[in-house]
């Protein structure tokens, strides 16, 4: 049986900034029980657990889903508890931040994404992705592929003209559209989840899977998950109990730098 430690060896780089990660969860952890909000693993990290009982050997990233309708009282709450070496940040408090999603960061890191070089924080982050009751996934991802870009196009994050004034001209029917969805999900439940607008689902997930949540081990401690795993990391990669070939083993390859060693 292949020994898959080759990749994250103690000590090494890659095994560090997981133990970063775990950090930074652990604090997400504590400060969202004490306030009860609901959060759960999501894709790999969560295919991690069930596969490895930890992280991916050769994944450098972590992946939390948070509710949509959290986001505002994530944002306060996390902002005010989370400790001087770690930092969260959005699209409302960075300018640069092109992104729909939320991180949590650590300070003492700088990882080396080139999508986030503009940022004002660039150290070792945790993903937190937030989710809601969606309508059809053709229609979601139609609506993304115009959001997406105006967000980009307004963040200033292509530097080509027309990208920027495309992102404004179409910034209001995109969130039009948007409000649109809510309010249809709101009177007509789809029972469907998936990322929310600005976020690319690739999959939805029947909200029967993930609620109410359950608990699951990951690197020896308990984090919340959804209700039934094989159901939602079934629907998202079929085979995941499968390991998959070694060319298909790939990090992101940012280089990391250890501001605290």
């Amino acid at each position: 049986m292949e020994d898959l430690r080759k990749y994250n060896p103690e000590g090494s780089t890659l095994r560090k900034a997981q133990l970063r990660m775990l950090d930074i969860l652990l604090e997400i952890d504590k400060i969202f029980r004490k306030h009860g909000i609901e959060y759960w693993l999501e894709g790999g990290t969560l295919l991690g657990a069930v596969r490895h009982r930890g992280f991916i050997p050769w994944d450098d990233d972590l992946d939390i889903n948070v509710l949509w309708k959290d986001i505002p009282r994530i944002r306060q709450i996390l902002q005010s508890e989370l400790p001087d070496n770690m930092c969260y940040q959005d699209i409302t408090l960075d300018m640069n931040h092109h992104l729909i999603i939320s991180k949590v960061r650590d300070k003492n890191s700088i990882f080396e994404d080139p999508g986030c070089k503009r940022m004002k924080e660039r150290g070792i982050f945790v993903d937190l992705i937030p989710v809601e009751e969606v309508v059809s996934q053709r229609l979601k991802n139609s609506i993304d592929f115009v959001y997406i870009r105006c967000l980009r196009g307004m963040r200033h994050y292509n530097d080509r003209f027309i990208e920027k004034f495309l992102g404004y001209l179409c910034y209001v029917p995109a969130i039009f559209c948007v409000g649109v969805c809510r309010l249809w999900t709101k009177l007509f439940h789809s029972h469907q989840w998936g990322h929310t607008y600005g976020w690319l689902s690739y999959n939805h997930i029947a909200e029967k899977d993930i609620f109410p949540l359950t608990e699951i081990m990951f690197e020896g401690h308990l984090f919340y998950a959804p209700h039934d795993p094989d159901a939602y990391l079934t629907t998202l990669y079929g085979d995941y109990m499968q390991i998959p070939p070694e060319d298909k083993r790939a990090t992101h390859e940012a280089k990391i730098t250890f501001l605290d060693e």
